[in-house]
């Protein structure tokens, strides 16, 4: 009987040995299989809505990926009070970090139509290229969980966007040569884009809100959630749907859907015709007929009379205004928005040629033996004169009704005005 027994406690201690072996292969199994299926089913690309999404963190990007909490704190929760600009895709909002200083936080709208494709494509672009008139990119956030969040992070800008100036938000206008900088600095940061880049870089969005303003008025291009690599080999053009702003889309581009280097540069000249007139690209306003820029200058400027087009407040600046810069701008402008592509100039020839306007004034050179003598020795022909080294505007007056020839300038107009003119002070000017 005894034997029975430790027979059975054998038994049932083989049992229990072998199911505990069971027991840990099984685990084991599972632990495998948990590791080799599971995890990296977890790692792949998540959806989004329907959509493939991919995480930024796969791609090797040298940028700081920012969690929504900081930036929450660092706009005191996205707050009005942090606002600096609002737009079709998204708000621009004033951050605080303790380490950065201030940076300027660009966050989509959840329902904007900037895809998760676009998102990824600005921040790809913006991590590889660097120039000091393209907008620099400090880091991003993507949470696909929290509202599928697309967050930018660049650098501050203090002085907004040339839009802002176009409209008269700032209180303050710009001067003739802020405006000729900001468009030589601008152009260099396409043209940098379009020849510098391998492949070559399109914008497809050029337009005053996406052309930022440093401290020292310095241009900065950004918003570059529509580019498109540029044709490459022997390719003349890429094929694309239709993007941009209306007002700044080629009109060769949207007959034909093909996409080249030239379709910034017809939306650059039209930047330059607002330069010179601070009017919008569509008047929809006082036009009832949506007269395009474009339409509006063309006339004055082939006819040289540049003062017609002009912003009123550059008449007003302590420092003559110089006609012949703007208008060799404008002429420029002109030309950029030919209506066949091959016939504009590159954005490299753009930048050239509006230095040249500018270096080529005569007021930065002292030509003296030019400037001396008496009032008969100056062609007044010209809008703006120099005599005896003293920069002169000179306007069409009509002394019984005292209008004047300049449209921009008709609310100066006053009958009761009476002009005495010193003959024998004015030679001695």
């Amino acid at each position: 009987m005894v034997d029975d027994k430790n027979a059975s406690t054998h038994y049932n201690m083989l049992l229990g040995f072998i199911a505990g072996i069971t027991t840990v292969m099984a685990l084991t199994l599972l632990f495998c299989l948990f590791w080799k299926r599971i995890i990296p089913f977890l790692k792949q690309p998540k959806t989004l809505k329907g959509k493939q999404f991919k995480t930024l963190k796969y791609d090797k990007i040298s940028l700081r990926c920012f969690n929504l909490e900081e930036l929450e704190k660092a706009t005191q929760n996205f707050s009005q009070d942090c606002l600096l600009g609002s737009g079709a895709f998204g708000n621009v909002y004033k951050g605080t970090f303790e380490l950065e200083g201030i940076l300027a936080i660009k966050r989509s709208h959840s329902e904007s139509f900037l895809s998760m494709e676009e998102f990824r494509n600005e921040v790809r672009l913006l991590s590889a290229v660097k120039h000091k008139n393209l907008i620099g990119l400090v880091g991003y956030c993507e949470e696909p969980e929290r509202d599928g969040a697309k967050i930018l992070v660049y650098e501050y800008v203090p002085n907004g966007s040339l839009l802002e100036y176009m409209m008269g938000n700032r209180r303050r206008s710009l001067t003739w040569k802020q405006r000729i900088n900001i468009a030589i600095g601008a152009a260099k940061g396409i043209a940098y884009l379009h020849e510098e880049v391998k492949p070559s870089i399109i914008h497809r969005d050029i337009k005053p809100s996406n052309i930022l303003l440093g401290e020292d008025f310095e241009a900065k291009v950004s918003d570059f959630g529509l580019v498109k690599s540029g044709p490459t080999g022997d390719q003349s053009h890429v094929s694309s749907q239709i993007k941009g702003t209306p007002g700044y889309l080629d009109p060769a581009y949207c007959s034909s859907c093909h996409l080249t280097k030239f379709s910034d540069v017809y939306s650059f000249g039209v930047i330059l015709l607002q330069l010179i007139s601070a009017r919008p690209a569509v008047d929809n306003a006082e036009n009832p007929s949506n007269q395009h820029i474009i339409d509006w200058a063309r006339p004055s400027i082939e006819k040289g009379n540049i003062e017609e087009i002009m912003d009123a407040n550059l008449f007003c600046e302590s420092e003559p205004c110089d006609m012949k810069v703007m208008l060799q701008m404008g002429q420029l402008g002109i030309r950029c928005v030919a209506q066949e592509p091959k016939h504009r100039p590159t954005m490299t020839q753009v930048c050239k040629e509006l230095e040249q306007a500018l270096y080529s004034d005569d007021r930065f050179t002292n030509k003296d033996s030019e400037t001396h003598g008496s009032m008969e020795h100056y062609d007044f022909s010209q809008s703006y004169v120099s005599i005896d080294g003293v920069g002169l505007e000179k306007f069409h007056v009509d002394l019984d009704s005292f209008s004047f020839k300049s449209t921009n300038l008709r609310c100066l107009e006053n009958n009761s005005i009476s002009i005495d003119i010193d003959k024998n002070n004015l030679r001695r000017i």
